[in-house]
């Protein structure tokens, strides 16, 4: 599939991270309550396997925020090589976007880290030559996934809306004027509601 992906989970507020981000909590006060559905939570079902299909399947480059990245905020003081260890699972090369120039770093299983100081638009036509015609994941957070609505560059969008209110956080949809993209399918389970939305194509 060639086409540019995004995944997030959602409470049903909106918010697609909780309050105080940090090193301790990464998707901020109470985000983890917005992942059970993938995180070998005991009540998911197949819906859930399936969603989570949808979310692991390869891609040939990905563009995400910094704060996505890690917690090192300003300048790169202090070493960090993400959240996800010596072998993150993307396997594929990933843009991410910083205002502070860094080298890339390359990780096991073919994971690199571009981090791009131009703009969301050159760090996603930078992961689109890199994809080789393999498709392009926005991976996160909220800011950079708005920056993707606005480009107009997403072609399936996915929403777990998990049945969490968070109060506060990172919302999804603050600023977006407008939503081109109709449901083709919905999956149900009691951790989250998995929506598969395509590009509206009237």
């Amino acid at each position: 599939m060639t086409d540019t992906t995004c995944h997030m989970s959602m409470s049903l507020d909106g918010y697609v991270a909780g309050p105080e981000q940090s090193r301790n909590d990464g998707l901020g006060v109470r985000g983890q309550e917005l992942h059970p559905w993938h995180m070998g939570d005991p009540r998911a079902n197949a819906a859930d396997r399936i969603a989570n299909s949808w979310l692991m399947r390869p891609r040939g480059a990905y563009v995400m925020g910094r704060h996505m990245f890690g917690p090192v905020r300003g300048e790169w003081d202090e070493p960090w090589q993400g959240w996800w260890g010596a072998e993150p699972p993307h396997h594929a090369p990933v843009f991410v976007l910083t205002h502070y120039p860094h080298k890339p770093i390359e990780m096991a299983g073919g994971t690199i880290f571009h981090f791009v100081t131009e703009g969301f638009d050159a760090a996603y036509a930078q992961a689109l030559a890199a994809a080789d015609g393999k498709g392009v994941d926005i991976a996160g957070g909220a800011s950079t996934v708005r920056q993707a609505l606005a480009a107009d560059v997403i072609d399936e969008l996915v929403l777990d809306i998990a049945p969490v209110l968070l109060g506060a956080g990172e919302r999804l949809f603050d600023g977006v004027g407008a939503f081109g993209f109709e449901p083709v399918e919905a999956l149900h389970s009691p951790l989250a509601t998995h929506i598969r939305y395509r590009r509206a194509t009237h």
